[in-house]
């Protein structure tokens, strides 16, 4: 029973939660390095959350017998090609909601590709020819960083959408 695939989705958001709890208790702490331990905790779990969405496209993939059940990111399940090749109601789903740009996985999706992304200054337009070329930058000038309840919503969201769709993949 350990090696079934709802095992590891089940881990993932526990382990998301798990991340989410520590967060709320560094925002609470007002330690010297509570801006590092926010960081580190947000990025755990959006780490864990992206783990827990793939866990579900190993469900559905292995449910459906998919040729690729394995695939190792989530976007290779995310496409118009795997629907049309082995079309489920679970998986259109899952593609519709990673294709609208504003629903929550959409977004999930992006903050974890950015987790990968290196810094970046914002790009602003030389206006004077005597402003100094070289500038300098802090990394703890973000654009908004993401929320606590954002995660939090997301991970009742992908928690919710996975049990819904076991009622459908269960054989009775």
């Amino acid at each position: 029973m350990a090696h079934e695939l709802y095992t590891r989705t089940n881990q993932k958001i526990f382990y998301a939660g798990l991340a989410l709890e520590s967060w709320r208790k560094a925002e609470q702490a007002q330690s010297l390095n509570s801006l590092a331990l926010i960081q580190a905790e947000r990025e755990a779990a959006l780490f864990h959350l992206y783990g827990a969405l793939l866990g579900l496209c190993h469900e559905i993939a292995g449910y459906y017998r998919l040729a690729d059940s394995t695939a190792p990111r989530a976007e290779s399940f995310l496409t118009q090609a795997v629907l049309e090749v082995a079309p489920s109601q679970e998986l259109g789903e899952l593609v519709e909601l990673a294709q609208t740009p504003d629903s929550w996985l959409s977004q999930l999706l992006k903050a974890y590709t950015e987790l990968f992304q290196p810094p970046q200054a914002s790009r602003k337009a030389k206006l004077d020819p005597a402003t100094p070329l070289i500038t300098a930058v802090s990394l703890d000038e973000e654009s908004e960083p993401l929320a606590h309840q954002a995660l939090e919503a997301w991970r009742q969201q992908l928690k919710a959408l996975a049990q819904r769709f076991r009622e459908t993949l269960s054989e009775w």
